[in-house]
């Protein structure tokens, strides 16, 4: 199915697309780079806490955290937005197995 047949068919109603959360975390991690932005973040947590700074080593932490969590919450979202808006991303999506299509 090509692009624009794939967005006609969603804004009409007549495909349902489901999208596993678990696979489209790890597809969106991989794809922003997350571990390496988090490593550095983590990094300075430890680092503030090392010279007892206590309470901004846990906000550093805690935000830090939040930024993965988020990430998580809102892939499946994501990938089903990006998807609609290009088509290189949706041939991407595709070949990843993310986009698990039914008729409506």
């Amino acid at each position: 199915m090509t692009h624009s047949e794939f967005v006609a068919a969603y804004t009409s109603g007549r495909l349902q697309v489901q999208i596993p959360p678990k696979e489209a975390a790890r597809f969106i991690s991989g794809r922003m780079l997350l571990p390496l932005f988090l490593l550095p973040v983590f990094g300075g947590a430890v680092a503030l806490a090392l010279i007892h700074a206590w309470v901004w080593a846990v906000l550093v932490f805690v935000a830090g955290l939040a930024l993965r969590a988020l990430v998580r919450a809102t892939a499946h979202g994501y990938v089903l937005q990006r998807a609609l808006a290009n088509a290189a991303f949706y041939e991407q999506a595709r070949a990843a197995g993310l986009l698990q299509m039914s008729a409506a």
